[in-house]
């Protein structure tokens, strides 16, 4: 059996944000791990001169990284740093989605975060968890800011007796007496 057909297959992605940046230190990383692991290297994507705050839309290579993974071209993305892949939350969560859904594993340089092992999936799946936790909790909060406030919420504390244009004490450095309702 030739190395390829017997060898996880590995797609390699590198960034920069500027074009005179180069991405060869990456991949020159990610090659030699990929051979120390006997992977055989069957793409590389690399986007140049765009940030990582970008989306998929704006990054050409990526899209098209994630477009292999959904057609199952490769078993593993490997990438010298998870800043690499993209520097937003949502964005990172939903890449994370979608090699999760489609059961692509993925390498991490820098990090060394591999699910190709056990303690890489547990740590996938550990951050999995955070992330539908954090998408909920986000949820949450924007449906109660359609919502309005309750009419049950408490109002914001301040003390009884004070307002704001007589509270002299508080410009003076006086000491408070006063005490806060809830």
């Amino acid at each position: 059996m030739s190395k390829t057909s017997s060898a996880k297959r590995v797609a390699l992605y590198a960034r920069v944000s500027i074009d005179r940046q180069s991405t060869s230190n990456q991949l020159l990383e990610l090659k030699e791990t990929a051979e120390r692991l006997e992977w055989a290297v069957v793409a590389e994507f690399v986007d140049r001169g765009i940030s990582g705050a970008k989306g998929r839309k704006d990054r050409p290579q990526l899209d098209a990284l994630l477009r292999g993974v959904a057609r199952r071209d490769f078993g593993l993305v490997a990438c010298w740093s998870v800043d690499r892949l993209g520097r937003s939350l949502v964005d990172l969560v939903a890449l994370l989605q979608d090699l999760h859904s489609t059961g692509v594993d993925l390498y991490l340089y820098q990090q060394g975060i591999n699910t190709t092992t056990p303690a890489g999936k547990a740590l996938f799946q550990m951050m999995g968890v955070f992330a539908e936790f954090e998408r909920e909790m986000i949820r949450d909060v924007s449906v109660r800011a359609w919502q309005g406030p309750s009419p049950r919420a408490p109002s914001p504390a301040r003390p009884s007796d004070v307002r704001p244009c007589q509270n002299r004490e508080a410009h003076s450095g006086a000491p408070r007496t006063r005490t806060w309702q809830s």
